[in-house]
């Protein structure tokens, strides 16, 4: 008795020290926003509003993550739209200076060409025995060979973790620690880990504006919230990464605004339909979607003046009362105050509606519900009850 309470003590002095909180079967981990003070990608001075109106994929939130034996730690992005994870190597051509040492980790193992695993990832290459792909993210392109070792989110070690070793790395979009694909494929951390956490997660994600930039990463089904409205996941065989859910209706303020039903149907054959996505920064929606909401939204506030700046086309100089905006999904709604929609300059005098139309490429038919309006709420990503749910929560 006395052994086993030692022990128990040991264990949560130890989850204490890493800022890891256990709950029940579920484990709860630090979410950190890059800009948060214990980020060091934090920028020496503040952004510009030039540099922080940009819409590009970017990785907003990190987490601590303990790779290889004995452990090397990086802060990898969270990315729900993405299933393989990758680290920068050493050796590696355009990473930062902080790469994994795969000589020194005893656990490591390089996967060859025959490693079913190399079947799984896309753009796989098979030369010299060594499996490896190439990959894309944002605007940047990434050469990786495909690797095993340990990894650990909290004291639950993962054993023979498969993930991208980076050996080349252009553009400026790669995450300078790597990336943890929390996506639905067969390489994602959910499936790698299922039978550990059972393929259940959350998240909560703190706002940009608060001194503190922590939220959390629950892991498991343990702890998580009983009382949550949820919508069903939909599957897409085309694009089966995403989380797919069906997107019925956006209100403003009161009034339901007028969309083309083909703006918001879900169709597999086309990837269109409505995601939610934590690698994106600000909410997508494909463009006739986008236009009525904008539309609605700037006849709410009224007869201020309206300009573009980058990327947003809805911005106003001095104090504007801004609707809510609510998105309308099978099941439940989601009611978005100003602090969810609107991004403002530094010294406040400026703020956009922190939306944008979809991208004219393959992503033009998809609705992205970003992570910018995802902040201040538990975020449930419940795979075996095919299910999503979000509830308010203040994360910071």
């Amino acid at each position: 008795m006395k052994a086993y309470l030692f022990f128990s003590l040991a264990f949560l002095l130890l989850s204490l020290v890493q800022g890891i909180k256990t709950e029940g079967r579920g484990t709860t981990v630090k979410v950190f926003h890059v800009y948060s003070p214990q980020s060091p990608f934090r920028p020496s001075k503040p952004v510009s509003w030039e540099d922080s109106r940009q819409i590009v994929q970017s990785p907003t939130y990190i987490v601590k993550a303990n790779v290889g034996t004995p452990a090397q730690t990086f802060l990898m992005a969270l990315d729900t739209s993405n299933d393989a994870a990758w680290i920068p190597c050493n050796g590696c051509a355009g990473c930062s200076s902080t790469v994994f040492n795969s000589a020194a980790s005893t656990t490591f193992k390089t996967l060859g060409c025959g490693a079913p695993q190399c079947k799984q990832v896309p753009n796989s290459i098979c030369g010299g025995g060594t499996c490896t792909w190439n990959t894309t993210y944002g605007g940047s392109s990434i050469l990786s060979n495909l690797t095993q070792d340990t990894i650990a989110l909290s004291t639950e070690i993962v054993p023979s973790y498969t993930f991208g070793c980076i050996q080349k790395a252009t553009g400026s979009s790669v995450p300078p620690q790597g990336l943890l694909g929390l996506g639905r494929g067969p390489l994602s951390f959910l499936s790698q880990t299922q039978n550990l956490y059972k393929s259940t997660f959350s998240y909560c994600l703190p706002s940009f504006r608060t001194l503190n930039f922590s939220g959390t990463l629950r892991l498991g089904p343990g702890g998580q919230p009983l009382r949550i409205k949820t919508t069903p996941l939909l599957k897409n065989p085309r694009r089966s990464s995403l989380y797919y859910v069906n997107l019925i209706g956006i209100r403003v303020g009161r009034r339901n605004v007028d969309i083309p039903a083909t703006a918001l149907a879900f169709n597999p054959a086309t990837g269109a339909g409505t995601i939610f996505d934590s690698g994106t920064v600000f909410t997508r929606l494909v463009a006739p979607a986008y236009n009525a909401v904008r539309d609605e939204f700037r006849r709410r506030v009224g007869n201020a003046p309206v300009s573009s700046l980058g990327g947003f086309d809805t911005c106003y100089t001095g104090p504007i009362i801004a609707p809510t905006i609510t998105f309308m999904f099978s099941g439940m709604n989601l009611t978005l105050p100003p602090d969810n929609l609107l991004i403002r300059s530094t010294a406040g005098s400026t703020s956009c509606l922190a939306m944008a139309a979809a991208p004219d490429n393959v992503n033009s038919v998809l609705n992205v519900i970003a992570n910018m309006q995802q902040q201040n709420h538990r975020i449930l990503f419940d795979v075996p009850n095919s299910r999503i749910g979000v509830a308010r929560e203040p994360c910071s």
